[in-house]
């Protein structure tokens, strides 16, 4: 994974400690310890650069994860059955190599999550019985799977939900229908341009 992770703006602890092959906590403590170089976002989350990483590896003679470990996994969960497919095939065109999985409500989105590991997750925020609010906070209440990114989106925005979400841990609220390149840039994505 480490040749994806290399062309991202930003890594969070989990990302890589993954590189590393350590756990999400080490990293905070290396950082803290001002051992690993990063930042902190405005929201108070981590983040640090491959190249930051990449150095502090060489530094202390530790060997990244192999570029062939896994690909970008990604769940699109939308109770609007054309929205998901709409979604998977945007993502499939800008890059072949993801693995992608959809399904239509926030139980079986938190089912999923144990079977498919997702890394990023795109949420609708509102869905019958668990909404994307109660899922995002489960998720990110959650030691084992707080790392998964959430990219949330809504057929209803306002900057009341948007703030509520990203207060709960989403990365950022798209309104639909969503914008391709806003998707792609999301996520981290090459290609956030075309058509």
């Amino acid at each position: 994974m480490s040749k994806r992770l290399r062309t991202k703006p930003y890594l969070k602890p989990s990302e890589v400690a993954e590189l590393l092959r350590v756990e999400p906590g080490t990293v905070r403590l290396w950082n803290q310890a001002g051992k690993l170089r990063g930042t902190t976002t405005a929201g108070g989350h981590r983040r640090f650069s491959y190249r930051d990483v990449e150095a502090f590896a060489l530094e202390h003679g530790i060997e990244l994860a192999s570029p062939q470990e896994g690909t970008l996994r990604i769940l699109i969960v939308d109770d609007e059955k054309p929205v998901t497919r709409m979604l998977k095939r945007v993502l499939a065109a800008a890059d072949p190599e993801l693995e992608l999985e959809t399904c239509h409500d926030g139980f079986t989105a938190g089912q999923m999550v144990e079977k498919f590991e997702p890394h990023v997750m795109i949420l609708d925020l509102i869905m019958p019985g668990v909404d994307g609010f109660h899922l995002c906070k489960n998720l990110k209440a959650d030691p084992a799977t707080m790392g998964i990114r959430i990219i949330a989106i809504t057929g209803d925005p306002n900057p009341a939900s948007a703030a509520k979400i990203v207060k709960l841990g989403a990365e950022v609220c798209l309104p639909k229908p969503v914008s391709k390149a806003d998707l792609l840039a999301a996520i981290g994505l090459p290609g956030a341009s075309g058509r």
